[in-house]
């Protein structure tokens, strides 16, 4: 067979696959897969990026098609759509007149798989609602009902939710709608909506799902708009993987910063202050300094240098940013000046445009780059208060936040020092982490600024680096920030959850809109290149995730109270204080409980707490000038003189020791 032949053949298969279903398509390819599929993996005519279908997609010309199997990428976000318009389906089975606002998937997100918000005419409903919808979503899951994509023109559309009485649904397609939008049906229900799809093909296909909370939330978000309620769900592909789930969903509700952090008396917020924003108690602000004075010593030994930076600023500032134009959303009101009201500022959502001021004041030469800048310098950013969360997701935040500014030939060395920075920061804490490279949209470039080649040499200098280091990654297309691609840091905590924190960017765009120079070697101007980094992400939300992950316990270097000395009775005080002193004389962080409690309840207390060790002072110890040592989880240890156990505790704290 010659290759004429071969092109033949070639052609003559798409000419057969042409005006067949996708599901009819995989069947033929491979049985067993297309058994296993929910739906299918579109590959355009001519090339272009693939993309999910339905089974029922007929496929044209020059089309091909691959199976979306439970174990796909994409799956979990399709299947747990499909649930959700299961979910939309019972309710109005059982509820005639709810209307019907938005019902997502979600993501690796603690509060479920997926929503559905709607507005109910005749009541509201309560947490006894979900058992009874459950059992109606489970009677349409037995009767394997199809899900069916329509087609109709816009006004079509807007017609007929409209005399369906469904005026969101309406106000969806006149914004999101272009002039065809696409509709999902269950057979057998009154459920429709307005979807882009795709939806697995029947709701046989559905075989783990639970409904967990309800919850207010207003129309897009908006506190003008009308009051909806959510009902939060999630799904899996198995009742193994939803019990699993479940599993550490009640584990992370025991690890819940916002209650460890009231228990522990970590931080607190105040109505009167505001939501968002976070009141460090003497507790939290003692970690919180550990962990600065832990980041300023390891950063002043890598080369940086500190500055500090206002909390306001002209807003032109943010405008040549470009953070005016694309991160509206994120900014506070402008504020005019009362003298010149042709001026107006802004609460600062992000330090860079201050760093490069700072680099700005003075003329720089190739013998000075690179320049180390770095802040722990706090940054507000207008976030809904039913979107804020503790202190993962707050109003007033302080970034961690550095900004390099070297030539080309530096630029590889600086990400590499990063790397290498994030790696050592992370694992101080005790964290894996997984890695991503976030990059622009292969085709679609609209929302980013900056050159084609800006984009290219930044995207390959972090491939590169991450390459070098042999760290391996995943490549995220239409992710990067809006001024240049970047690594993210995704760490593992305690109980194997994501948590996005370290970040390293590389941008062009920013030095070429303020103008930064630096005289190279042949005495001409150059543009610096600019990357930005951060490896905590914010104090805040770092602090928060340590709390989850460590439970409220932390290891003793990080210890707000590294040790109790507890007195078995008040004639022993005395000598409590004295060994207090003793060890605080050593810089150890260390407290005494001198109240008149039995010694069970003080330790009790101190456990409670959360306190490493605790000390117990009685008759015995006092009389030989010893202390009896026990550890929080590994009970009695025995007797210690005071000067061993402080060399002890020295040594874990010196070790940055994550356990006992």
């Amino acid at each position: 067979m010659d290759v004429g032949d071969i092109a033949d053949g070639a052609s003559g298969m798409q000419g057969a696959i042409s005006g067949l279903a996708a599901a009819e398509v995989l069947k033929q390819q491979d049985r067993e897969s297309a058994k296993r599929a929910i739906a299918a993996r579109l590959i355009p005519a001519g090339g272009g990026n693939p993309f999910p279908v339905d089974l029922d997609y007929v496929l044209k010309e020059g089309e091909s098609a691959e199976p979306i199997t439970p174990d796909s990428p994409e799956a979990l976000e399709i299947y747990r759509h499909s649930t959700s318009h299961l979910l939309a389906a019972a309710v109005l089975d059982l509820y005639p007149g709810t209307k019907l606002g938005i019902g997502p998937a979600l993501i690796d997100d603690p509060k479920g798989g997926f929503f559905y918000d709607f507005q109910r005419e005749d009541g509201r409903f309560t947490p006894e609602d979900l058992p009874k919808i459950e059992k109606r979503m489970r009677e349409l899951i037995k009767r394997n009902l199809s899900y069916h994509r329509v087609e109709m023109r816009k006004q079509e559309a807007e017609r007929k939710f409209s005399e369906m009485g469904e005026p969101l649904k309406c106000e969806l397609i006149e914004d999101k709608g272009g002039e065809t939008v696409s509709c999902y049906t269950i057979d057998g229900t009154p459920f429709i909506d307005f979807c882009l799809g795709p939806h697995i093909p029947a709701t046989g296909k559905i075989k783990a799902f639970k409904l967990l909370t309800i919850a207010g939330a207003h129309w897009l978000g908006d506190e003008s708009r009308p009051q909806m309620q959510r009902i939060y769900g999630t799904a899996f592909f198995s009742q193994e993987e939803l019990d699993e789930w479940l599993k550490q969903k009640e584990e992370a509700e025991r690890r819940d910063h916002r209650k460890l952090g009231v228990e522990l008396d970590l931080f607190s917020f105040s109505d009167a202050i505001g939501p968002g924003l976070v009141l460090w108690h003497p507790n939290g602000a003692q970690i919180r300094k550990t962990i600065e004075q832990f980041l300023t010593d390891e950063l002043y030994q890598r080369g940086y240098s500190f500055v500090n930076t206002p909390h306001v600023t002209q807003s032109e500032l943010f405008r040549i940013s470009g953070h005016l134009e694309n991160y509206q959303e994120g900014l506070y009101p402008a504020m005019k000046d009362k003298e010149n009201e042709r001026l107006e500022y802004r609460m600062k959502p992000m330090n860079c445009p201050f760093h490069i001021q700072i680099y700005r004041s003075r003329q720089r030469s190739y013998r000075d780059l690179p320049q180390r800048y770095a802040e722990y310098g706090m940054v507000y950013r207008y976030e809904r208060s039913g979107v804020t969360h503790g202190m993962m997701r707050a109003r007033g935040f302080t970034q961690d936040d550095a900004h390099i500014f070297c030539t080309p030939d530096q630029l590889h060395a600086e990400i590499v020092s990063c790397l290498e920075l994030v790696d050592f920061v992370l694992k101080a804490f005790g964290f894996e982490y997984k890695t991503e490279l976030s990059v622009r949209h292969p085709h679609d470039h609209s929302k980013y600024i900056g050159s084609d080649e800006g984009w290219k040499i930044a995207e390959t200098a972090l491939a590169g680096a991450l390459e070098s280091r042999e760290l391996p990654y995943q490549r995220m297309e239409d992710e990067a920030a809006f001024y240049g691609p970047k690594i993210d840091f995704k760490v593992v905590d305690a109980i194997k959850r994501l948590w996005q924190l370290s970040t390293i960017q590389v941008d062009f765009t920013l030095p070429q809109r303020f103008g930064l120079e630096y005289i190279g070697p042949d005495n001409k101007p150059h543009q610096p290149i600019m990357v930005h980094r951060a490896i905590l992400g914010s104090f805040e939300r770092f602090f928060g995730i340590l709390i989850e992950h460590y439970a409220g316990a932390f290891p003793v270097w990080l210890a707000p109270v590294q040790a109790a000395v507890l007195p078995i009775s008040d004639k022993y005080n005395q000598q409590a204080v004295a060994v207090e002193k003793e060890l605080r004389d050593l810089g150890l962080r260390v407290t005494s409980d001198l109240r008149g409690e039995k010694i069970g309840a003080k330790i009790r207390d101190a456990q409670l707490k959360k306190i490493p060790f605790m000390l117990v002072l009685g008759e015995r110890e006092a009389a030989s000038g010893t202390i009896a040592v026990r550890d929080r989880l590994k009970g009695d240890l025995g007797a210690s003189t005071v000067a061993e156990f402080g060399s002890r505790l020295h040594e874990l704290v010196r070790s940055r020791a994550v356990t006992t």
